[in-house]
C-alpha cells in the first residue's frame, strides 16, 4: 500500500490545506503539522520527479552505449556509471522523504466534520435531554452510591478485587454478575434483531491492528502491552472489529456490514490518578457489547444517527434519564470525525456520566487498514476506502446508574421491566 493510499487522503490535504488547519485548530491540536505535511509532500514529489528524470536519462544513455564503440563507448559507460549512482541516491532521497511524510501523516488526526464544537472536554454541546433525574425527596431518603448498594445486595466486591489484582479491579458476584450478563445479553439480542452479526472478538491484537484503528502504540499511556509477544490488550472490541476486514475489498451493495462485538476491555487509566477511585466507574477491566459498521462514505452520517438511536433504545429499556452530547473536537480522539455520547444521570454525583459513545471515523481507519469497496456506479471504476463507525450498546459501567437510579430506601434495587426476562423474572434485587 503506497503513501497516497493510506493514513489520510493526501490529495485532499494538498488541495484544501486550510480545511485541515481549521480542523486542527478546533481540536486544539498542532496546526503547523498540516504545513509540515504539505512541505514534505512538495519535497517528496520533487524527489520522485528527479528520480524519474534521472532514470529516463539512464535508459537513454543505455541505448546509446549499445550503439557506440571505442572511446565514445568508454565515455558513455563512465557517464552511465555516474548516472547509476545519481539514480540510486535520488531513489534513496525519495524514500527518506516519503518515510518522513508518512511519519507526519501518522500524527494527523481525522478531519472533523462540519458542525463539531471546537474546544476541549468541557466544550460539548447538549443536543437533547431525555427523562428527568429522580427526586429522592418524596421517597424520604438520601440515595446511596452504587458501591454501598452493591455491597448491600452482594453484587460488588472491590476489596477482594484489590487483593487479587490491585486497585481499580473488582469482583462482580451473585446478582452483580447476573445483572451484567443480563445487560450484555439484552444488548446482543437487540443488535441481532437490528441485523448485526454477533462476534466474540480477540482481546489481544497485533501492533499494526492497534495502530491502524487509530491508537498510538508508541505513546498511548492507556494501552496495556505484552512486550514479550508484541501484542496489545484492547480497550474496546472496535479494534479487533476494525481489523477484521484489513486488506480486503468489501461488497456493500446490500447495505452496511454490521458486527456486534462482545469482549472484555482493558485500560490503564494512566491519566486518572485520584479520579473515580470508588466503585466501578473507572476501572482497568470491564465488559462491553460494541456495534461496528462498515458502510459507504455517502451513508456514514445516516449510519451514525442509526447507531445513536440504537444506543438510546437500550437506555430506554433500562429506564434511565440521560442526555446526548455532541463531543467537542479536542475530546474526539485520533480517529473520530464526530462523536455523540449518551450520559446517564448518577444521583449521588449530581452529574451526568458517559454510558455510551458512537463515533463516525469516516475513511480514517479504513485507509490505514486498507479496507476498500469496489465501485460499480455509472462512471465509477476501481476501489475506494469505506467508512467505519462504532458505538457502545452496553458496558459494566451501566450497573452504576441502574443501581443508583432504581434503588429503594432499604438498599434493594428495582429491576427495569425489560431486564427481568434476562434475570429469570426477578423484579427486585434484595438486600442480603
Amino acid at each position: 500500500m503506497g503513501i497516497l493510499d493510506g493514513v489520510i487522503d493526501v490529495n485532499e490535504l494538498r488541495a484544501e490545506p486550510e480545511k485541515f488547519r481549521r480542523s486542527q485548530a478546533a481540536r486544539r491540536a498542532d496546526a503547523p503539522l498540516v504545513d509540515a505535511i504539505v512541505a514534505a509532500d512538495v519535497r517528496r514529489r520533487e524527489a520522485v520527479t528527479r528520480h524519474e528524470t534521472l532514470r529516463a536519462q539512464q535508459n537513454a544513455y543505455g541505448k546509446q552505449v549499445a550503439k557506440a564503440s571505442g572511446a565514445e563507448k568508454q565515455e558513455l559507460l563512465a557517464e552511465v556509471k555516474e548516472l547509476a549512482t545519481a539514480v540510486k541516491t535520488a531513489a534513496a532521497q525519495a524514500e527518506d522523504i516519503k518515510a518522513e511524510q508518512e511519519s507526519l501523516l501518522r500524527r494527523l488526526p481525522n478531519l472533523i466534520e462540519d458542525g463539531v464544537p471546537a474546544g476541549g472536554e468541557e466544550d460539548f454541546v447538549v443536543l437533547r435531554t431525555v427523562g428527568t433525574p429522580r427526586d429522592f425527596g418524596p421517597a424520604g431518603f438520601e440515595p446511596r452510591d452504587h458501591l454501598e448498594i452493591g455491597e448491600l445486595i452482594g453484587a460488588i466486591d472491590m476489596e477482594r478485587g484489590a487483593k487479587v489484582s490491585g486497585s481499580r479491579f473488582y469482583f462482580l458476584k451473585g446478582v452483580g454478575a447476573r445483572l451484567e450478563l443480563a445487560l450484555l445479553n439484552m444488548a446482543m439480542d437487540q443488535a441481532v434483531q437490528a441485523g448485526f452479526t454477533p462476534m466474540i472478538t480477540p482481546t489481544l491484537v497485533r501492533p499494526e491492528t492497534m495502530q491502524g484503528t487509530g491508537f498510538d502504540v508508541a505513546h498511548d499511556a492507556e494501552i496495556y502491552r505484552l512486550a514479550e509477544d508484541d501484542l496489545y490488550l484492547v480497550g474496546t472490541s472496535e479494534v479487533a472489529l476494525a481489523g477484521y476486514h484489513m486488506d480486503e475489498i468489501l461488497d456493500l451493495g446490500a447495505g452496511p456490514l454490521r458486527y456486534a462485538g462482545w469482549s472484555s476491555c482493558y485500560r490503564r487509566e494512566a491519566g486518572s490518578h485520584g479520579k473515580d477511585t470508588r466503585g466501578i466507574i473507572r476501572v482497568h477491566q470491564f465488559n462491553k457489547v460494541e456495534m461496528f459498521s462498515y458502510t459507504t462514505i455517502e451513508d456514514a452520517d445516516a449510519e451514525h444517527q442509526r447507531l445513536l438511536a440504537w444506543e438510546e433504545e437500550m437506555l430506554a429499556k433500562v429506564e434511565l434519564p440521560y442526555r446526548v452530547i455532541d463531543t467537542a473536537a479536542g475530546d474526539l480522539g485520533m480517529s473520530a470525525a464526530r462523536k455523540f455520547d449518551c450520559e446517564a444521570w448518577v444521583p449521588t454525583q449530581g452529574a451526568y456520566r458517559e454510558l455510551t459513545s458512537t463515533s463516525n471515523c469516516t475513511t480514517f481507519q479504513a485507509r490505514r487498514l486498507n479496507i476498500r469497496q469496489r465501485q460499480s456506479g455509472e462512471g465509477q471504476k476501481g476501489t475506494r476506502a469505506v467508512a467505519t463507525l462504532n458505538g457502545t450498546l452496553a458496558t459494566t459501567r451501566w450497573i452504576v446508574a441502574i443501581l443508583e437510579h432504581h434503588q429503594n430506601a432499604d438498599g434493594s434495587v428495582n429491576v427495569p421491566a425489560a431486564l427481568r426476562p434476562y434475570l429469570g423474572g426477578i423484579e427486585v434485587l434484595p438486600v442480603i
